[in-house]
């Protein structure tokens, strides 16, 4: 009997699915059979395989595998995450070191921001934005899935105390592939020691951050500039 190209493609077609529908039923079936113990090793294996697979894309709901999502803990440490590379407004009023080593708050280092005021861009105020990737204003796919998060919290202090930043804060990068949320504190008054501050996440949209972190300041609000610090930038359960 003479069978045409395109009815015997069709037929190994359901000939190979049927065998995979056997083959996969059979391990199931395996499966069950295991002793309970056993079962439960096997399945907390593959849940470790699948993990570990997702892992290696950093956009799949990281913070199911961290209890802090480090922005900046240290400088070149490996666990930081998104890039200070948005700078805005009078950004030739800005010196930012990111190695400072005198008095961090923990480790090694901390960062360090010096502000003019001096208006290089005539814009009055100036700030960086931490993001994912470098340079992203929204006009490529990038950032982090942070869905778990429910807080980003970092440590501040100013030189001599009652240095204003404008604010803190998180997401608000529009575009195309824009943030999903956005969340921020301030103006805030810095004291001369490292104190905590908490953006509140609890009820935020954090399925794509591209503006891990960010900080304003105005030259109205630091006439004579400023110089403050910042530590241990993280996003937390």
């Amino acid at each position: 009997m003479f069978v045409s190209k395109g009815k015997l493609s069709i037929i190994v077609m359901i000939a190979f699915f049927a065998a995979f529908l056997l083959s996969a039923c059979s391990q199931r079936k395996d499966t069950l059979d295991l002793p309970e113990g056993e079962r439960r090793q096997l399945e907390r294996m593959e849940k470790t395989d699948k993990e570990e697979v997702e892992a290696e894309d950093p956009s799949k709901l990281p913070m199911a595998r961290v209890k802090k999502f480090y922005v900046y803990a240290d400088r070149g440490y490996f666990k930081n995450h998104f890039i200070p590379s948005g700078w805005m407004g009078d950004y030739g009023d800005i010196k930012f070191a990111d190695g400072w080593s005198e008095n961090a708050y923990s480790r090694r280092t901390c960062i360090r921001i010096i502000y003019t005021a001096k208006k290089k861009q005539g814009a009055g105020w100036a700030g960086v934005y931490w993001q994912e990737p470098a340079n992203n204003w929204g006009n490529i796919k990038g950032g982090y899935n942070l869905t778990g998060a429910k807080k980003l919290t970092f440590y501040a202090k100013g030189e001599n105390g009652g240095e204003l930043v404008t604010e803190f804060k998180m997401g608000g990068i529009g575009g195309e592939y824009s943030d999903s949320t956005a969340a921020s504190i301030g103006p805030i008054a810095l004291t001369k020691d490292w104190k905590k501050y908490t953006i509140d996440l609890e009820h935020d949209d954090l399925s794509n951050v591209i503006g891990g972190f960010c900080f304003v300041l105005s030259a109205m609000e630091n006439p004579e500039g400023a110089t403050f610090y910042i530590d241990e930038i993280a996003y937390e359960k």
